[in-house]
């Protein structure tokens, strides 16, 4: 804990307009916390407690046993969970092969918010395997990889990043994540919506989405703890700024809700402009229905009664204090998290229309779209051997932590004399890396270059036991 007050003044000034003195001060109290340490676990690649159960669904005396610095459970995400302390998580072999995701910890809600939508049976688990999916503002991929884990089998799932260098980690991490039925893009989110309008892969451009996730750019006012720069270029304009974006992306994610799907906003952010203020607007304006989420009161999340003044409250009127009700706010020093918000909203009008199916088929080729576009990024480059087919089977061998990280840094390898010539699948803890061409006095490195880990001085280390 430190003592350092790292609330910028202008900043608690300008919150404390709307929100209450205690409010404020449980704000700060908790930006003097150190950040919580969280990761998520892909229960698809199937990692083991010693006893040989799924370390996702491990009891936590197990979970202490199999992984170093267990903290814990994030108890809104059941596949999150927090470390004593911050590892070098670039030395972890099991990081690049997808084993788990470092995400933080308050923006995990979103696997609560669709476990919910998903017990209603909305959304993608209402239409199943022909169901589509869209991550609109996706970088670096936490909520793509946390929304493919949970999206029923066959649920196509497409995610943007506007900024290609940024889109280039998403397509890196959702390759390492390693499940079926993801499409990565890169694109405005309004050039993004014309192509999907063309596609010919999309049902001839209905481009309607069952679910639509808006996690959009904010001030970054959660963020304030962790990044010197949120607190640098914090300011009334900025938020004037980024609260006018998030409009207009809020508006066009909403374009291709079809009618009976949903609507997840976010922000790591505070302040009721970007927050409440949008949510409340896209209620009034486009007749969006605010879902209700149930929360437990142990979680410490906070809706905008808990921490709104008195003055601010009564101005609103009764339907908008209802639309209010239903936002979340994860506070530090409330939760064992950073800043988030977030609230889920339904489009009226029923199922999908009948004629909208057979939802998203195999492209052929022509007529514009995604691919024509130059849009759609490669998340193929860890599961498909190169040069073949998707699905095709290539000998794997086993590599030590040594190997494996020696792998990552692109370095030729040695493999052993009986392992087959050709494209080779290197593997550690059995768990896939990508790809070498064994030529048997060395193998050829075919790690994407642009994923190569600078190991330096590196010692490779997993945070699995």
């Amino acid at each position: 804990m430190t003592t350092t007050d790292i609330l910028p003044a202008s900043y608690a000034d300008f919150l404390a307009a709307t929100w209450r003195t205690d409010a404020v001060a449980l704000l700060r109290e908790g930006l003097r916390q150190p950040s919580p340490v969280s990761i998520r676990l892909n229960a698809a690649r199937g990692l083991t407690a010693p006893d040989g159960a799924l370390l996702t669904e491990a009891p936590d005396d197990a979970m202490a046993r199999s992984v170093e610095g267990y903290a814990g459970r994030v108890a809104w995400c059941g596949e999150g969970i927090y470390l004593e302390r911050r590892p070098t998580f670039t030395a972890d072999p099991l990081l690049h092969a997808g084993a788990y995701y470092v995400q933080e910890a308050s923006s995990m809600f979103v696997a609560h918010v669709a476990r919910h939508i998903k017990s209603l049976g909305l959304g993608p688990w209402e239409t199943g395997a022909v169901g589509r999916c869209l991550d609109l503002c996706a970088a670096p991929g936490g909520k793509t990889t946390l929304l493919r884990s949970l999206l029923p089998t066959g649920c196509l799932l497409i995610a943007n990043e506007p900024v290609r260098q940024r889109a280039m980690v998403l397509a890196e991490n959702v390759a390492k994540w390693g499940q079926e039925g993801v499409r990565v893009t890169t694109a405005l989110p309004r050039q993004l919506v014309a192509a999907l309008r063309s596609d010919a892969s999309l049902a001839g451009g209905t481009a309607l989405f069952d679910l639509v996730v808006a996690d959009v750019p904010c001030s970054g006012e959660g963020m304030f703890r962790k990044e010197d720069e949120a607190r640098r270029q914090w300011s009334p304009r900025l938020v004037a700024e980024c609260a006018a974006l998030q409009r207009d992306i809020a508006h066009t994610a909403w374009e291709v809700v079809r009618p009976g799907g949903c609507l997840i906003y976010s922000t790591c952010t505070f302040n009721a402009e970007e927050c409440e203020g949008n949510v409340m607007a896209l209620a009034r304006d486009l007749g969006a229905e605010l879902m209700d989420i149930p929360v437990e009161e142990a979680w410490g999340v906070r809706r905008f009664a808990d921490v709104a003044r008195a003055d601010v409250l009564a101005a609103l009127s009764p339907q908008e204090r209802l639309w209010a009700g239903r936002c979340y706010h994860f506070i530090p020093g409330a939760v064992r998290g950073e800043g988030f918000f977030c609230a889920a909203l339904r489009k009226g009008g029923g199922a999908m229309p009948a004629d909208d199916a057979p939802r998203h088929k195999k492209r052929k080729g022509g007529g514009g779209g995604l691919a024509a576009d130059g849009l759609l990024l490669p998340t193929d480059q860890i599961d498909t051997p190169p040069g073949m087919a998707a699905g095709s089977r290539v000998p794997r061998v086993e590599l030590t932590a040594a190997d494996a990280l020696r792998y990552l840094s692109r370095e030729s390898l040695v493999l052993p004399p009986e392992v087959a010539l050709g494209i080779v699948q290197v593997c550690h803890r059995g768990q896939r890396l990508g790809f070498v061409k064994n030529i048997g006095s060395r193998a050829n490195n075919l790690y994407p270059k642009e994923w190569r880990v600078r190991s330096g001085r590196l010692q490779p280390h997993s945070i699995f036991l």
